[in-house]
């Protein structure tokens, strides 16, 4: 199996985790305020990683001073990221309570768009291939979420959040690759949780006064949607483009159509299993190879060979 295939399969699994999420943060909300249970599942989303990271460093034998420069490595990267993470998670949860959780997962999906135009202006390739399959992805984006209730300020809400997306998954692919990836999501983590705590004590009447009701909803945020999805993303788009990790991590919208269906009641509409088929379809064409790509990913195995 190929290093880029190994990625998508990471990145797959971490949408799962994701849309499945949708479902924790429903049920969440009815018991937290929104900077609590950000603060909330950051906490626990440190303390899963925490022993990780012990645990990987002893058995590479690295000693203190080794893990010290580890730490000071991904912070900068870290402090960047998690200041995207904070903005998108609040921006989503703010417009989310002025629109349909279908609206804010469409409006939320556009990403897959924004990375590879964001890329552009950065000088990152986009192929033709990507741009075909964005082309199909989107409508069935469209046809898997959008609901009749039009557009409104909550929208526009939730856009915000997608532009602090597009440029925490562009953050992620520039460094990933450069600073230990579990670190890295640790040091966001903490970023968000400081945030997300400062904001609640501030803003919120109760603040963190539902964490042993919403306890059920925290643990799967938590330590499975923050703690090791996260991470995957991180792991996972160290050997993938930005812009098929994007349409590949769009797909928590259909997953989280899945887990509406079976676990709170919801029906799954003959749109949406079309628009799911559809996005599936543009994310496979946008992963078939042009020949400037297979030039590329050539050119980054000799240059890696020749680090090595």
């Amino acid at each position: 199996m190929s290093q880029a295939t190994r990625s998508y399969l990471l990145l797959l699994l971490c949408s799962i985790i994701w849309g499945f999420a949708f479902v924790a943060q429903r049920e969440g909300a009815q018991h937290l305020g929104a900077f609590s249970f950000n603060a909330a599942r950051g906490v626990l989303g440190v303390a899963a990683l925490m022993p990780l990271i012990w645990f990987l460093d002893r058995r590479a034998g690295l000693d203190g001073r080794a893990g010290r420069a580890a730490w000071r490595g991904a912070l900068g990267p870290g402090v960047f990221i998690g200041l995207m993470f904070f903005g998108g998670q609040t921006m989503q949860q703010l417009g989310i309570e002025q629109t349909t959780a279908g609206n804010a997962a469409f409006v939320t999906g556009l990403y897959m768009v924004l990375v590879p135009v964001a890329g552009r202006l950065l000088g990152l390739p986009t192929s033709l291939m990507n741009w075909l399959g964005i082309g199909l992805a989107v409508p069935g984006l469209f046809l898997l979420t959008w609901t009749d209730a039009g557009i409104g300020a909550g929208d526009l809400i939730v856009l915000v959040g997608t532009l602090f997306w597009t440029f925490h998954i562009l953050g992620v692919g520039r460094f990933a690759r450069r600073v230990d990836p579990i670190r890295l999501s640790v040091v966001q983590f903490v970023v968000m949780t400081v945030l997300s705590t400062g904001t609640a004590l501030a803003v919120e009447p109760e603040p963190f006064g539902g964490v042993i009701a919403a306890g059920g909803a925290l643990l799967y945020a938590g330590i499975l949607s923050t703690g090791v999805g996260f991470t995957l993303q991180i792991v996972g788009q160290r050997h993938a483009r930005a812009s098929i990790a994007a349409m590949i991590l769009s797909l928590e919208a259909l997953w989280g159509a899945v887990g509406g269906a079976l676990l709170l009641g919801e029906r799954l509409t003959l749109a949406g299993l079309v628009g799911a088929a559809l996005m599936m379809a543009g994310i496979l064409l946008a992963q078939v190879p042009t020949r400037a790509d297979r030039r590329r990913e050539a050119a980054l195995a000799e240059a890696e060979a020749e680090a090595g």
